[in-house]
């Protein structure tokens, strides 16, 4: 029978050995498909050896659905061709943007939530399943500082996109945390109005104080153990929505593999599944 995806983490390529040997059920992998843009050698082969025994989903950095302009077609071709060849069971980007008139940010950055916006990335959305043949997960964005000209709240913007498109959401829980603070509005509250029938898939990950202005600006650095407090956001989120795949994510100061499937663990238990031994 086909495994159900329960809890994940994202695929290091210092980890492709233990992560092919690992047998702990309901273990996915998640990958930034632009890691994995080529035509061969040995990414593309330990990829292919790990996905005959774990799920994998691919988790876009570089479509820039918020610009104004059209996804690159060059891009979601290599997208398309990763995703026949992979067949992962989810596929999300982020609702931001890091292309704009020939030149490529590597940031994902804010806009504001504006009725123009919001067609012109309902259209992206909608070049970008059209190119796929799939539909694909929103994540909601980080936030630094409070943007002006916004008309629109992020829950009603999400919700939208995904009423005009058929896409689904990712909700980063750290995400919402961090954005939280550095706003001064209430995590808890965001949590309990996201619309559970959309939500395709969690995330969780550290994140860290600005070394300047301290705890009253968390940066989602994702080098860093899940804060208690996000956990519980996951709680209480996966105890109003029920299981949905959750994935640990970790990009900086990455630990030993041993160490991300204990904290896998304790993902299980916040999200009230059960902790098994590998098999």
């Amino acid at each position: 029978m086909p495994v159900r995806p329960t809890v994940g983490l994202g695929l290091k390529p210092q980890h492709y050995a233990e992560a092919l040997a690992a047998s702990a059920g309901g273990l996915w992998f998640e990958i930034h498909p632009e890691n994995y843009f080529c035509d061969g050698g040995p990414r593309l082969a330990w990829l292919e050896a790990i996905r005959r025994d774990h799920p994998l989903s691919l988790h876009g950095v570089g479509l820039s659905l918020a610009s104004d302009e059209a996804p690159q077609p060059p891009h979601l071709a290599r997208l398309r061709q990763l995703a026949d060849r992979f067949e992962p069971f989810l596929v999300s980007e982020h609702l931001a943007w890091s292309f704009w008139q020939g030149a490529y940010a590597p940031d994902l950055l804010p806009f504001p939530r504006t009725k123009e916006a919001l067609d012109r990335i309902e259209a992206n959305i909608a070049r970008t399943q059209d190119a796929l043949g799939l539909t694909i997960l929103i994540e909601n964005p980080s936030h630094y500082l409070a943007l002006q000209g916004h008309e629109i709240s992020e829950i009603e913007f999400l919700s939208e996109l995904c009423r005009r498109t058929g896409c689904g959401l990712l909700v980063d829980v750290n995400n919402v945390f961090v954005s939280a603070n550095n706003l001064n509005t209430s995590a808890e509250d965001y949590i309990d109005n996201i619309p559970a029938a959309l939500i395709g898939e969690i995330h969780v990950a550290g994140h860290r104080p600005d070394p300047r202005f301290g705890p009253e600006l968390l940066i989602d650095s994702h080098d860093a153990p899940v804060d208690d407090r996000v956990w519980r956001l996951l709680s209480r989120l996966t105890g109003r929505c029920g299981a949905r795949p959750v994935l640990i994510e970790r990009d900086g100061n990455v630990p030993e593999f041993a160490a991300l499937m204990a904290e896998r663990d304790r993902a299980l238990r916040a999200i009230g599944q059960p902790v098994t031994a590998a098999a």
